[in-house]
Protein backbone atom coordinates (compact mmCIF):
# COMPACT_ATOMS: atom_id res chain seq x y z
CA UNK A 1 0.00 0.00 0.00
CA UNK A 2 1.24 3.44 -1.30
CA UNK A 3 1.38 6.07 1.19
CA UNK A 4 1.52 8.60 -1.05
CA UNK A 5 -1.57 7.17 -2.54
CA UNK A 6 -3.87 6.88 0.41
CA UNK A 7 -5.91 8.83 2.94
CA UNK A 8 -8.22 7.88 6.15
CA UNK A 9 -12.04 7.56 5.05
CA UNK A 10 -14.07 9.70 7.26
CA UNK A 11 -17.25 7.69 8.39
CA UNK A 12 -20.61 9.44 7.99
CA UNK A 13 -22.75 7.10 10.11
CA UNK A 14 -24.97 7.48 7.23
CA UNK A 15 -25.91 11.30 8.01
CA UNK A 16 -26.11 14.23 6.10
CA UNK A 17 -24.95 17.90 6.82
CA UNK A 18 -27.44 18.69 9.33
CA UNK A 19 -26.64 15.00 11.54
CA UNK A 20 -29.94 13.67 10.36
CA UNK A 21 -30.15 9.82 8.40
CA UNK A 22 -30.40 10.48 5.00
CA UNK A 23 -29.48 6.80 4.25
CA UNK A 24 -30.21 3.81 6.40
CA UNK A 25 -28.71 0.55 6.86
CA UNK A 26 -24.78 2.47 7.64
CA UNK A 27 -22.97 2.92 10.87
CA UNK A 28 -19.80 1.56 13.06
CA UNK A 29 -17.32 0.50 10.58
CA UNK A 30 -13.53 -0.38 11.09
CA UNK A 31 -11.40 2.31 9.87
CA UNK A 32 -10.54 2.42 6.30
CA UNK A 33 -7.70 4.41 3.92
CA UNK A 34 -9.01 5.20 0.53
CA UNK A 35 -6.97 4.67 -2.28
CA UNK A 36 -6.93 7.67 -4.98
CA UNK A 37 -7.70 5.48 -7.77
CA UNK A 38 -6.36 6.64 -11.64
CA UNK A 39 -9.52 6.95 -13.82
CA UNK A 40 -8.75 9.24 -16.27
CA UNK A 41 -5.22 7.43 -17.39
CA UNK A 42 -3.97 10.90 -18.85
CA UNK A 43 -0.25 9.72 -19.48
CA UNK A 44 -0.70 8.99 -23.06
CA UNK A 45 2.19 6.64 -24.82
CA UNK A 46 3.96 6.18 -21.17
CA UNK A 47 4.52 2.52 -20.46
CA UNK A 48 3.76 1.60 -17.13
CA UNK A 49 4.66 -1.84 -15.16
CA UNK A 50 2.24 -3.38 -13.39
CA UNK A 51 3.87 -3.41 -9.87
CA UNK A 52 1.16 -5.16 -7.69
CA UNK A 53 -2.18 -6.27 -7.42
CA UNK A 54 -4.61 -5.31 -3.60
CA UNK A 55 -7.51 -5.58 -2.03
CA UNK A 56 -9.38 -2.57 -2.25
CA UNK A 57 -11.68 -2.12 1.21
CA UNK A 58 -13.83 0.41 -0.82
CA UNK A 59 -14.81 -1.22 -3.71
CA UNK A 60 -16.01 -4.83 -5.28
CA UNK A 61 -13.00 -5.21 -7.50
CA UNK A 62 -9.53 -5.22 -6.61
CA UNK A 63 -6.81 -2.67 -8.20
CA UNK A 64 -3.53 -2.87 -9.17
CA UNK A 65 -0.11 -0.88 -8.66
CA UNK A 66 1.90 0.62 -11.60
CA UNK A 67 4.77 2.53 -12.19
CA UNK A 68 5.22 4.84 -14.87
CA UNK A 69 8.67 5.85 -16.61
CA UNK A 70 8.97 9.22 -14.99
CA UNK A 71 8.73 7.34 -11.51
CA UNK A 72 5.21 7.76 -10.40
CA UNK A 73 2.89 5.35 -9.28
CA UNK A 74 -0.47 5.55 -9.50
CA UNK A 75 -3.46 2.85 -8.68
CA UNK A 76 -5.70 1.53 -11.66
CA UNK A 77 -8.88 -1.01 -11.24
CA UNK A 78 -7.41 -4.52 -12.01
CA UNK A 79 -9.06 -6.30 -14.93
CA UNK A 80 -9.41 -9.68 -14.94
CA UNK A 81 -6.06 -11.68 -16.83
CA UNK A 82 -3.97 -9.33 -15.49
CA UNK A 83 -0.49 -9.96 -14.15
CA UNK A 84 2.59 -9.01 -12.12
CA UNK A 85 4.86 -7.71 -14.71
CA UNK A 86 3.43 -6.84 -17.30
CA UNK A 87 3.52 -3.43 -19.44
CA UNK A 88 0.50 -0.99 -19.83
CA UNK A 89 -0.17 2.13 -22.16
CA UNK A 90 -2.86 4.54 -22.81
CA UNK A 91 -3.53 6.41 -26.09
CA UNK A 92 -4.46 6.16 -29.46
CA UNK A 93 -1.54 4.06 -30.40
CA UNK A 94 -1.37 1.73 -27.85
CA UNK A 95 -1.85 -2.08 -28.42
CA UNK A 96 -5.44 -3.56 -28.10
CA UNK A 97 -4.59 -5.79 -25.07
CA UNK A 98 -6.33 -6.38 -21.34
CA UNK A 99 -5.40 -3.07 -19.52
CA UNK A 100 -4.49 -0.64 -22.03
CA UNK A 101 -6.73 2.15 -22.33
CA UNK A 102 -7.68 3.60 -25.94
CA UNK A 103 -10.40 6.16 -27.18
CA UNK A 104 -13.48 4.00 -28.05
CA UNK A 105 -12.73 5.40 -32.39
CA UNK A 106 -9.80 2.83 -32.14
CA UNK A 107 -11.42 0.02 -30.42
CA UNK A 108 -13.03 -2.64 -33.00
CA UNK A 109 -16.70 -4.13 -32.69
CA UNK A 110 -17.39 -6.88 -30.07
CA UNK A 111 -14.19 -6.13 -27.77
CA UNK A 112 -15.23 -6.30 -24.33
CA UNK A 113 -14.30 -2.88 -22.49
CA UNK A 114 -14.47 -1.55 -19.17
CA UNK A 115 -13.32 2.22 -17.18
CA UNK A 116 -15.62 4.18 -19.49
CA UNK A 117 -15.54 7.71 -19.62
CA UNK A 118 -18.81 9.97 -20.46
CA UNK A 119 -17.22 13.18 -21.35
CA UNK A 120 -13.56 13.04 -23.23
CA UNK A 121 -10.73 14.00 -20.44
CA UNK A 122 -13.17 13.80 -17.25
CA UNK A 123 -12.33 10.18 -16.05
CA UNK A 124 -14.13 7.15 -16.06
CA UNK A 125 -17.75 6.63 -14.27
CA UNK A 126 -19.27 4.07 -16.12
CA UNK A 127 -18.69 0.10 -16.18
CA UNK A 128 -16.24 0.13 -12.72
CA UNK A 129 -17.28 -2.86 -10.29
CA UNK A 130 -16.05 -6.42 -9.81
CA UNK A 131 -16.97 -8.82 -12.47
CA UNK A 132 -18.67 -5.87 -15.04
CA UNK A 133 -17.83 -5.21 -19.22
CA UNK A 134 -19.13 -3.26 -21.60
CA UNK A 135 -19.37 -4.45 -25.62
CA UNK A 136 -18.44 -2.01 -28.70
CA UNK A 137 -21.52 -2.38 -31.04
CA UNK A 138 -20.94 0.59 -33.30
CA UNK A 139 -19.24 3.12 -34.56
CA UNK A 140 -20.98 6.06 -36.37
CA UNK A 141 -19.70 9.18 -37.51
CA UNK A 142 -19.30 11.34 -33.66
CA UNK A 143 -20.54 8.06 -31.45
CA UNK A 144 -20.08 4.74 -30.78
CA UNK A 145 -22.62 2.35 -29.95
CA UNK A 146 -22.09 1.13 -26.20
CA UNK A 147 -24.06 -2.10 -24.78
CA UNK A 148 -23.38 -1.71 -20.98
CA UNK A 149 -23.65 -4.61 -18.58
CA UNK A 150 -27.60 -3.94 -18.42
CA UNK A 151 -28.38 -4.64 -21.53
CA UNK A 152 -28.64 -1.01 -22.45
CA UNK A 153 -27.67 -0.01 -25.59
CA UNK A 154 -25.89 3.60 -25.25
CA UNK A 155 -24.18 6.47 -27.88
CA UNK A 156 -20.73 7.51 -26.09
CA UNK A 157 -18.56 10.38 -27.62
CA UNK A 158 -16.01 8.30 -29.67
CA UNK A 159 -13.08 10.75 -27.79
CA UNK A 160 -14.09 8.81 -24.86
CA UNK A 161 -11.05 6.76 -23.13
CA UNK A 162 -12.12 3.22 -22.35
CA UNK A 163 -10.04 -0.18 -20.81
CA UNK A 164 -10.07 -3.33 -22.47
CA UNK A 165 -10.94 -6.11 -21.08
CA UNK A 166 -13.36 -7.04 -17.88
CA UNK A 167 -13.04 -6.12 -14.33
CA UNK A 168 -11.27 -8.76 -12.45
CA UNK A 169 -12.87 -10.45 -9.34
CA UNK A 170 -15.67 -11.84 -11.25
CA UNK A 171 -17.01 -14.43 -7.85
CA UNK A 172 -16.82 -11.80 -5.47
CA UNK A 173 -20.81 -12.52 -4.79
CA UNK A 174 -19.81 -15.94 -3.63
CA UNK A 175 -18.36 -14.24 -0.79
CA UNK A 176 -19.69 -15.67 2.67
CA UNK A 177 -19.81 -13.18 5.21
CA UNK A 178 -19.65 -16.09 7.77
CA UNK A 179 -21.50 -13.55 11.19
CA UNK A 180 -23.22 -10.95 11.17
CA UNK A 181 -20.42 -9.20 12.70
CA UNK A 182 -18.10 -9.44 9.60
CA UNK A 183 -20.92 -7.07 8.40
CA UNK A 184 -20.49 -4.92 11.10
CA UNK A 185 -17.02 -4.60 10.16
CA UNK A 186 -18.05 -3.08 7.09
CA UNK A 187 -20.15 -0.36 7.99
CA UNK A 188 -23.58 -2.26 7.39
CA UNK A 189 -26.03 -2.00 10.19
CA UNK A 190 -29.44 -4.11 9.92
CA UNK A 191 -32.56 -3.81 7.86
CA UNK A 192 -35.97 -4.35 9.84
CA UNK A 193 -38.20 -5.17 6.99
CA UNK A 194 -40.74 -2.36 6.27
CA UNK A 195 -44.06 -4.67 6.95
CA UNK A 196 -42.59 -5.31 11.14
CA UNK A 197 -42.53 -1.64 11.62
CA UNK A 198 -44.59 1.17 13.22
CA UNK A 199 -46.72 3.38 10.04
CA UNK A 200 -45.13 6.37 11.34
CA UNK A 201 -41.81 4.76 10.28
CA UNK A 202 -42.49 3.33 7.29
CA UNK A 203 -45.00 3.40 4.43
CA UNK A 204 -45.15 -0.71 4.97
CA UNK A 205 -45.92 -0.32 8.33
CA UNK A 206 -49.36 -1.23 10.97
CA UNK A 207 -52.03 -3.54 10.33
CA UNK A 208 -53.46 -6.09 12.49
CA UNK A 209 -51.39 -9.20 12.04
CA UNK A 210 -49.60 -10.36 8.85
CA UNK A 211 -51.48 -7.52 6.62
CA UNK A 212 -49.00 -7.04 4.03
CA UNK A 213 -47.77 -3.74 2.68
CA UNK A 214 -51.62 -2.04 1.98
CA UNK A 215 -50.95 -0.26 -0.67
CA UNK A 216 -50.72 -1.40 -4.74
CA UNK A 217 -47.07 -1.11 -5.10
CA UNK A 218 -44.18 -1.05 -2.83
CA UNK A 219 -42.34 1.99 -1.58
CA UNK A 220 -39.41 3.12 -0.16
CA UNK A 221 -39.48 4.05 3.79
CA UNK A 222 -39.76 7.81 2.01
CA UNK A 223 -42.65 7.49 0.22
CA UNK A 224 -41.18 6.77 -3.31
CA UNK A 225 -41.74 3.76 -5.82
CA UNK A 226 -39.20 1.47 -4.83
CA UNK A 227 -39.62 -0.97 -8.12
CA UNK A 228 -40.23 -0.57 -12.10
CA UNK A 229 -39.25 2.29 -13.92
CA UNK A 230 -38.15 5.08 -11.66
CA UNK A 231 -35.54 7.35 -13.53
CA UNK A 232 -37.15 10.60 -14.55
CA UNK A 233 -39.07 11.02 -17.85
CA UNK A 234 -37.56 13.19 -20.63
CA UNK A 235 -34.11 13.14 -18.77
CA UNK A 236 -31.49 14.94 -21.14
CA UNK A 237 -29.60 12.23 -21.66
CA UNK A 238 -32.57 9.88 -23.23
CA UNK A 239 -31.05 11.34 -26.82
CA UNK A 240 -28.28 9.22 -26.14
CA UNK A 241 -30.27 5.70 -25.84
CA UNK A 242 -30.31 3.33 -28.30
CA UNK A 243 -31.91 0.66 -26.81
CA UNK A 244 -33.16 -0.12 -23.67
CA UNK A 245 -33.38 -3.97 -22.16
CA UNK A 246 -37.12 -4.58 -21.19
Amino acid sequence: MMKSLIKILKRSGGRGSHGQVSVRHIGGRQKRFLRQIDFKREKIGMPARVLAIEYDPNRTANIALVGYNDGERRYILAPDGLKIGEILVSGPEAELKIGNTLPLSKIPMGTQIHNVEFVPGKGAQIIRSAGTAAMVLAQEDEFAQIKLPSGQVRRINKNCLATIGQVGLLDWKLKKFGKAGAKRWRGIRPTVRGVAQNPDSHPHGGGEGRSGIGMPGPKTFAGRPAVGKTRKKGKYSDKYIVHTAR
